[in-house]
């Protein structure tokens, strides 16, 4: 994807963002949130920039920062609280540059879990949830207007488990038949699956 790389001041120090601008006229900020800092998670994570096209073919700006500690974000890992820092400094420098609009939060793995801590404050329009890494994180309750993504065959968060987080919130879960994690072979379809889930 060709996306702005800028640096600016995060909580920890320099906070590296990829910017993708659909242009005008923008349909709001959309704040996206990669996989674990210790296991390879970046803001270039294929799944991550699947939730930024998507965001783009719908008229949002798409901003990924790489947590601290990621690339070149200072700082180190924080067990997503410092990461709940880091997504909600992006979104008061986007709010900035593209002025007060409406919110769309969207993560990967852990990136769900760190977007879920910052929900209640944020009030989004809507959030996309993929592979939320319930039972290995506090995954917070969510908002009923929440698109929530998982494979069937994910080896890394079992989809008993976001099954078991999802029911108490009446919450629906949309499956992937034959998915790992990382949907391999799905992203196009991952794409689309996002892009229509949108609310008018």
């Amino acid at each position: 994807m060709n996306a702005e790389r800028l640096s600016i001041d995060g909580p920890a120090g320099r906070l590296e963002l990829a910017l993708n601008d659909p242009g005008e006229p923008r349909r709001g900020i959309a704040l996206i949130a990669h996989p674990h800092p210790l296991y390879g998670g970046t803001l270039d994570n294929k799944v991550v920039q699947t939730l930024a096209r998507a965001m783009n073919a719908l008229g949002y700006v798409a901003i990924r920062p790489n947590f601290r500690g990621v690339g070149d974000s200072e700082g180190v890992y924080d067990e997503g609280r410092g990461e709940a820092e880091d997504l909600l400094c992006a979104l008061t420098w986007g709010r900035s540059r593209f002025g007060d609009q409406p919110v769309v939060l969207a993560g990967f793995s852990f990136g769900a879990h760190v977007q879920s801590r910052i929900a209640a404050q944020v009030q989004p329009r809507w959030m996309v949830l993929v592979g939320p890494a319930v039972g290995r994180f506090d995954v917070a309750a969510v908002a009923s207007n929440t698109l929530v993504v998982h494979g069937e065959e994910d080896d890394v968060v079992a989809l008993k488990d976001v099954f078991d987080w999802a029911r108490p919130q009446k919450l629906p879960v949309v499956v992937f038949p034959g998915a790992g994690h990382f949907f391999h072979g799905a992203l196009v379809e991952l794409q689309r699956v996002v892009v229509g889930a949108h609310p008018i």
